[in-house]
Order: structure tokens, then C-alpha cells, then sequence
């Protein structure tokens, strides 16, 4: 029966991530027609800061049509990723306690919501002010034309760099809930964190500074904002009825 068990699982999650991979191809294809525009969306930060008539170029045979479609491909993922949680929401939550039920949805929302927050951050305001700089300091012997492959990958990098920093708050949630760090400790290692916030934000943006403080600066921020959130959310006392959902039959009681 136990093996049963273990296989209708199986099946179970083989069922919801074809669902996630068909919807996201359905997303997918619906934007496909319109992949050029997709990318010049993307670049419209860049293209805005080069001096006016200036293109950007493509150096791979195939990269014109296929570096379109990558950024297509990913803007289907996070249209698609608020059906892509609640499938693994649907999967996991049977086997939560009613505790972790409650607090497993409004960290999944918060934390989306502060990485796709993070995104906008970096494209709307990084993006602009880096940019300007940059070019503006250039020689203004040097004909600037950069590659779309290469401007696919920064963006890539950036949107992972600031949409991770905005997940701090989170983090610093999640590990004062479940006991690994204090309040108290958090406040103690502020300066280490801060120390650490400007060694990140050095190595995952360009070698400017101007980047490296739109990083840092945030992080820190947002540290503070986790530690307000901590002191507020941070217990979870357990009441009686909390308890776990019973298992099927067969199946082992989770302790």
C-alpha cells in the first residue's frame, strides 16, 4: 500500500508539471508573433541611453531569431508563473500542517511579488542611470554597438541580481521562524551584513560603482525592512488544533 501510495504521488506530480509546461507553451506561443517587439522592449533602457541613431548588432548566424524567442520564452514563464505556484502549492500542501498551510501562501505571494518588484526596480531606475553613465563617460572616439546576446545575458544577470536582493525581507523571515537566528542576532551582525551587501553587489554587477551602491544600498534597506517583519511575524505559537493532515492509508504519519 505504501508503494502504491509513493507511485499515485509520482503520477500526481508528473500530471501538474505537464499542466505548467502546457500552459507556459500556451503563453509561450501566444507571444511568439510578437518576440521582436519583446526584445526591444528589452533593450529600451540602452537604446535610450546610446546617442540617437546608434543599433545594437548581432554577431551569431541564428542570433537575430533566436535571442527573440529566448526573451519570449521567458516572459511566458512569469505570465505563467502565478498558475506554475499554485500547481506546487496544490502538490505540497496536503502534506503540511495547518500552520505551515497559513504561512506558506502569503510567503510564496510576498516573495514573488518582491522578485518581480525587484525586476521592475532594476529596469525602470538601474538601468537608466547605469546606462547614461556609462556611455556618457565613453570616448566619444569609439562607435558603441553592443551585441544582443551579450545585452540578453547582462539583463539576465541584473534581473537575478535585483530580484534576489528583494527577496531579503523573506529570507530573514523564514529563518527567524523557524529558530535558526534571533532578532538579537540579526541586529548584532548588521555591520557584517552591510560589509557583505557592497562584496555582493561587486561581484555580480559591472565594475562600475554607480551599480554596485543601486545594489547594495537596497539590500541593506531591505534587511532592516526583514528584521521589522521578524519582530512582527516572527512567532508562530501552535495552537491544539494544529495539527497535520491525517496521512492516507497506508502512508506514515508525519511527525
Amino acid at each position: 500500500m505504501t508503494e502504491d501510495t509513493f507511485i499515485s504521488h509520482l503520477i500526481e506530480l508528473r500530471d501538474r508539471l505537464l499542466r505548467m509546461v502546457i500552459v507556459v507553451g500556451v503563453v509561450f506561443v501566444c507571444l511568439f508573433p510578437f518576440a521582436s517587439e519583446l526584445y526591444d522592449l528589452l533593450a529600451y533602457p540602452l537604446m535610450h541611453a546610446l546617442p540617437e541613431g546608434s543599433k545594437m548588432i548581432a554577431t551569431g548566424v541564428v542570433a537575430p531569431f533566436l535571442i527573440p524567442v529566448k526573451v519570449a520564452a521567458m516572459v511566458a514563464f512569469a505570465l505563467a508563473l502565478p498558475y506554475v505556484l499554485y500547481q506546487a502549492w496544490a502538490f505540497v500542501a496536503p502534506g503540511l500542517y495547518a500552520h505551515e498551510r497559513r504561512l506558506v501562501v502569503p510567503l510564496v505571494v510576498a516573495s514573488t511579488l518582491l522578485f518581480f518588484l525587484g525586476v521592475a526596480f532594476c529596469y525602470f531606475l538601474v538601468f537608466g542611470v547605469v546606462f547614461k553613465f556609462v556611455y556618457n563617460i565613453a570616448p566619444k572616439s569609439i562607435s558603441v554597438a553592443p551585441d544582443i546576446e551579450n545585452y540578453l545575458n547582462f539583463t539576465i544577470t541584473m534581473f537575478l541580481a535585483f530580484g534576489l536582493t528583494f527577496e531579503v525581507p523573506i529570507a530573514v523571515l523564514i529563518l527567524v521562524r523557524m529558530g535558526a537566528v534571533t532578532i538579537e542576532q540579526l541586529t548584532n551582525i548588521r555591520p557584517y551584513f552591510i560589509v557583505g551587501s557592497f562584496v555582493v553587489a561587486a561581484i555580480v554587477t559591472p565594475p562600475d560603482v554607480l551599480s554596485q551602491l543601486l545594489l547594495a544600498f537596497p539590500m541593506c534597506v531591505l534587511y532592516e525592512v526583514g528584521i521589522v517583519a521578524a519582530r512582527v511575524f516572527g512567532k508562530a505559537p501552535r495552537s491544539e488544533n494544529d495539527e497535520p493532515k491525517l496521512p492516507e492509508a497506508g502512508g506514515e504519519q508525519r511527525p
